[in-house]
């Protein structure tokens, strides 16, 4: 006589989700055959996904019986065959304390389901300490096993505990186990790209350049060390652009300083500066200092302001010394300089002209100071200044230049005020340059007395764009410049730096002296 297979318990139906009454093989709200329900699978995963590898089955219970109290220094352990070793809980005290839901390993899902990992029954009585068939797994004692001491031989493995075998991280077995490497010899990944190690041989090879006169390309690269640098200024080894010698230029002399540096947004410095000190007929000393700006739209700006600022500084050395009025001086001086920068436009072949007849002549801006006992004479074209700061600061300070640029014209027609006009994007438009194309050059000069001692301040517009005004430059200017110029210079670049350093930033600091007083004013 055939029988219904035996389903397992629904307590809903899986078509309507209705409860459903135990023994009925029919839903009865859509009257779904409950016969035709799979019996559930058995739980057996090829993979464990609980980061917990799999182990000996639990073992089965023994007879109901007196049980002795478990020893407290032997843990239950329990070996291949499923007999529990010596000195382990009897099965009745660890039915007892078992958990209701029990563990997850090794224990069949379903009170239905076969035990995947026992055996068939046996005909005889089970041996002791061995588990009777039918019986209900049994849990170990809730104690954890004690650290195993070093060197000891190794131990069967011990049964999971109850609570504390739950699973705690989701570790995945299925993959093969990767040997670790220490963190000091792991390989480097695809995107480290490390720099081979300096090349003693190149260093050598350095040091002895500069005593035979070696060139451009026997020089060390200063991000590498490993490298030469080519004749382009790269390294050969990584590829880094050196530092130009123009990025960043200090001189002092005697009393007087300059610093220039390219700044943060241009990829060359197109200013340049030339200091200089000499003796007038009667030997009182004199102090020049002369700086420029290249006009980045022209041409080669770099080179124009190198030679303006080398060829005036050079006419005012030549001149004051016999005996040439200094303001005199000082327009001589920017004709000379017009001159160099009108000789770079020449040297320019005849073809490049031709194919490029667009680009300007090589141009620049000129300011200059002139100090001596009780003189102070500044010149200039275009928009470069000077300032005159007071030693003593109660004193008021003084801009002693005036812009050729759009804006100066602007407020000196009175079409504008001074703010509306530098708030204009035309402000720094210049109206007066040196250079093969300027309209008509008129070099400005202006000649001063101060009855106290100040520093004068030679500086382009990468730092007065920072300290505009003469009130906001004297609380730029430290309060010791006459006697630290070069402190006080580098301190001035720092400025324009700290507040974006958006241009070439030059500026030259020539004290001048005390004097008499009732000599004049400035």
């Amino acid at each position: 006589m055939s029988q219904m297979p035996q389903q397992a318990a629904l307590s809903k139906c899986p078509s309507c989700e209705e409860p459903l009454e135990s023994g009925d093989r029919f839903c009865g709200a859509c009257g779904y055959d409950l016969s035709v329900v799979p019996a559930r699978p058995v739980d057996e995963p090829t993979l464990t996904m609980t980061g917990v590898p799999p182990q000996t089955p639990w073992p089965s219970a023994a007879h109901p019986g007196p049980a002795a109290p478990p020893p407290p220094t032997a843990p239950p352990t329990v070996g291949a065959a499923g007999v529990a070793a010596p000195g382990a809980v009897p099965s009745g005290h660890a039915a007892a304390q078992r958990p209701a839901d029990g563990p997850s390993t090794g224990v069949p899902a379903h009170p239905g389901a076969p035990d995947p990992h026992g055996a068939a029954s046996a005909p005889h009585a089970p041996a002791p300490g061995t588990s009777a068939p039918g019986a209900p797994p049994a849990a170990p004692p809730a104690h954890p096993a004690p650290p195993v001491p070093a060197g000891a031989p190794p131990q069967p493995a011990s049964a999971p505990t109850g609570p504390q075998s739950a699973p705690s991280t989701g570790v995945r077995f299925d993959r093969p186990a990767q040997p670790e490497v220490p963190a000091p010899q792991q390989p480097a990944q695809a995107d480290d790209y490390t720099l081979q190690a300096p090349d003693p041989r190149v260093a050598a090879d350095a040091a002895e350049a500069p005593a035979q006169g070696g060139g451009p390309g026997s020089a060390v690269c200063v991000a590498c060390r490993a490298g030469r640098v080519d004749d382009d200024g790269y390294c050969e080894n990584c590829g880094h652009a050196q530092p130009r010698e123009r990025d960043h230029m200090e001189q002092e002399c005697g009393p007087l300083a300059a610093v220039s540096d390219r700044g943060l947004r241009h990829h060359r410095n197109e200013d340049a500066f030339a200091v200089g000190t000499t003796t007038l007929p009667d030997g009182a000393p004199v102090s020049v200092a002369v700086v420029c700006d290249g006009v980045s739209s022209a041409t080669r700006p770099d080179e124009a302001s190198l030679a303006a600022s080398r060829a005036a500084n050079a006419s005012l050395l030549d001149a004051l010394p016999r005996g040439t009025h200094p303001q005199q001086a000082m327009h001589e001086a920017i004709l000379a300089a017009s001159e160099a920068v009108n000789a770079l436009a020449d040297e320019q072949p005849a073809e490049a002209r031709e194919h490029a007849p667009q680009q300007n002549a090589p141009a620049c801006t000129i300011v200059g100071a002139v100090v001596t006992a009780g003189l102070l004479v500044v010149g200039w074209v275009g928009d470069s200044r000077a300032y005159w700061i007071p030693v003593d600061r109660s004193a008021p300070p003084a801009r002693l230049t005036e812009d050729d640029s759009w804006a100066a014209q602007m407020v000196a027609a009175g079409l504008m005020g001074e703010a509306e006009a530098y708030a204009d994007h035309r402000a720094h438009a210049i109206t007066g340059w040196l250079g093969a194309d300027a309209y008509e050059l008129e070099p400005h000069t202006a000649a001063f007395k101060p009855d106290r001692p100040g520093v004068v301040v030679v500086c382009t517009d990468g730092l007065w764009n920072y300290a505009e005004s003469a009130d906001e430059m004297a609380e730029a200017v430290p309060v010791d410049a006459a006697a630290r110029p070069l402190h006080a210079a580098r301190v001035l670049v720092g400025h324009a730096l700290d507040g974006g350093g958006h241009d070439n930033v030059t500026v030259a600091l020539v004290p001048f002296p005390a004097v008499p007083q009732g000599a004049g004013s400035a």
